[in-house]
């Protein structure tokens, strides 16, 4: 019988979500929920010295509020537990006294004063750098005597030598890589915790997990952890490593840049449905290269075989066009709920609800984001100052002629339908004889503070019929 899929998202809570991480996060979920597997978030914060306060919660929210729900993890639990791996500091100890007692892993007592030495004097030879192996003979005796001597000291994993790595990666097909280029890796620090090699690998397989989806860059690392797996006699996981994503000019992506995060792309006002689709087609295209998806549609149509090799270009340009599709194409009231934040934060009182939503069906034909939108509405609830050009327009003989008009004419009945102030409009040409730029140009910029904007009546009907008069009347 063939074991269910088990993917496991490992970030470590050294910042904000990143857009490469979600990635990661993503193609996890859509393999699981594709497949009937389980998605499992794990908190990989071994490395104690990069901690970020908040980011746990930081990363637990963003795959809430996109939408990607976990089936294990450190808030819902599960069978596989703890999550979070600094929880779990005697599963390692337990692994690593194995791998000590059966000779495959040793103590290093070098100091970082001579592994810099020795790595620069490496470099200086355009040598690959790795460690020399010093301490890889001590005998037991040895080892004692510095531990009862008080030196700090490190467990490194004893690689072979002379074997090349061979290994499947369910995207690249074969790879092999040469024992040479592999450093006898610390599998255990100073302070008593594992590193990220030792601690995956256990966890992977304590946990079933049955791929194990992650950037390129851990290419090189691979064969220390299948050495890992046959050191403990394991099965390991299906290798899927997952291509580079790439600034325009392809350079690399920066994880450590807070502009790439989740949250900042939200902050942005991107929607989360924009945010998963251009996500998921850095480096995965669907059978019929279609570029709009659901998140229901994308797990439908997801397959590791067709994620590329090749890095992926992070294009700003096209996640804004993106958006702006969702921002026209989404349900108006669920925009305008999605806007609402950003609203209230730039002090706009949006209380009178059938008039927002107005304003928000307007505005989103010219927005991208929903930042964007207070641009394009905010003008239906605050005055404006004209530009000398455009006061110079308001102020000539015909467009007078025009905005009296309409003053005179909007105040003869209480209510205005759109069909009757389209009516209204052609009336105007053809009383007035002004027709064309002249009509619209006067009018639009008394009520809209533009020359270009929306068309007269859908002004009107935003604005609402009293302020519509009222604005008229100022520029008269």
């Amino acid at each position: 019988m063939t074991q269910a899929v088990r993917v496991r998202f490992a970030p470590s809570p050294t910042g904000l979500m990143h857009l490469g991480s979600l990635r990661t996060a993503l193609y996890d979920y859509l393999l699981a929920r594709k497949t009937n597997g389980q998605f499992i978030l794990r908190i990989e914060d071994t490395d104690q010295n990069r901690l970020v306060e908040g980011s746990i919660e930081n990363l637990i929210d963003s795959l809430k509020i996109l939408g990607i729900n976990c089936d294990e993890g450190p808030e819902i639990g599960g069978n596989y537990g703890p999550y979070i791996q600094s929880q779990r500091l005697e599963i390692y100890h337990q692994h690593i006294n194995e791998l000590l007692d059966k000779g495959l892993a040793y103590h290093c007592f070098c100091t970082k004063e001579e592994l810099d030495q020795h790595r620069q004097a490496q470099m200086n030879l355009k040598q690959n750098p790795k460690y020399s192996g010093k301490c890889r003979s001590l005998t037991p005796d040895e080892i004692k005597a510095k531990i009862d001597a008080g030196l700090d000291y490190v467990i490194r994993l004893k690689m072979p030598e002379d074997r090349t790595f061979s290994f499947n990666d369910a995207i690249r097909n074969k790879v092999e890589i040469d024992s040479s280029l592999v450093d006898d890796q610390v599998i255990l620090k100073s302070d008593g915790f594992p590193t990220y090699h030792l601690a995956a690998v256990v966890d992977d397989h304590l946990m079933q997990i049955t791929h194990v989806l992650r950037g390129e860059e851990w290419l090189p690392s691979t064969p220390k952890h299948i050495y890992l797996y046959e050191c403990f006699g394991w099965t390991p996981p299906i290798w899927v490593h997952l291509p580079l994503l790439l600034n325009t000019d392809r350079s690399k992506l920066s994880k450590r840049h807070g502009d790439f995060s989740v949250q900042n792309y939200l902050n942005l006002g991107y929607l989360k449905e924009s945010i998963i689709n251009f996500v998921a087609l850095l480096g995965w295209h669907s059978a019929e290269d279609r570029e709009l998806f659901t998140l229901e549609e994308l797990v439908n149509e997801f397959s590791i075989e067709r994620v590329n090799k090749a890095g992926a270009i992070f294009d700003i340009t096209k996640l804004e066009w993106m958006n702006g599709w969702y921002m026209r194409n989404l349900d108006v009231k669920y925009i305008a709920q999605e806007a609402k934040p950003f609203f209230t934060k730039a002090n706009i009182d949006v209380s009178d609800h059938n008039k927002y939503l107005k304003v928000i069906a307007t505005a989103r034909e010219y927005a991208s984001t929903l930042i964007q939108l207070i641009d394009f509405s905010k003008v239906y609830y605050q005055d404006f100052t004209l530009s000398d050009e455009d006061l110079a327009i308001v102020k000539e003989e015909n467009s007078q002629k025009v905005l009296s008009w309409f003053h005179i004419k909007l105040k003869a009945q209480a209510e205005w339908t759109k069909d009757e102030i389209n009516a209204l409009v052609k009336e105007a040409i053809a009383t007035l004889g002004i027709k064309g730029k002249h009509l619209y140009f006067p009018l639009r910029i008394a009520l809209y503070g533009s020359s270009h904007g929306p068309e007269i009546p859908t002004l009107i009907d935003n604005l609402g019929l009293n302020e519509a008069i009222r604005r008229l009347s100022l520029f008269l």
